[in-house]
């Protein structure tokens, strides 16, 4: 499929995928006109490495994961590197679950204040 194809079929622009080329994340095949040419894998692809963006994975790290996920080859180095990514993600996913509660404390104080026709407290 070429480039305008993949962004709509992963939903991300054609910039991003240039981009993910750039960073060898992704790679195409060129026609003899020197359109990009993409396999119908490339979208599932665009779609992971999206969402190691949205943890916050870097795309170094991402380089060095990827080959896990094509080939199923593993060294002692990757799969500390994956423990170390899912570690990183699962303070994440603390300090989010901790932010989540404290704002439903002040949505619940807050709500209790306006019900009683009171200012919400400092």
């Amino acid at each position: 499929m070429r480039i305008g194809e993949l962004a709509a079929r992963a939903g991300v622009s054609v910039r991003a995928l240039r981009y993910y080329e750039e960073q060898n994340l992704l790679a195409s095949v060129r026609s003899p006109s020197g359109q990009r040419q993409y396999p119908d894998s490339a979208v599932d692809r665009v779609q992971l490495i999206q969402q190691l963006y949205a943890a916050g994975v870097p795309s170094r790290a991402i380089v060095e994961l990827l080959p896990c996920v094509e080939t199923g080859d593993v060294t002692p180095a990757l799969l500390d590197r994956l423990s170390a990514e899912r570690g990183r993600i699962d303070a994440q996913v603390s300090t989010l679950v901790k932010t989540r509660d404290r704002l439903d404390a002040i949505i619940t104080t807050a709500a209790t204040a306006r019900n009683a026709g009171r200012p919400c407290p400092r």
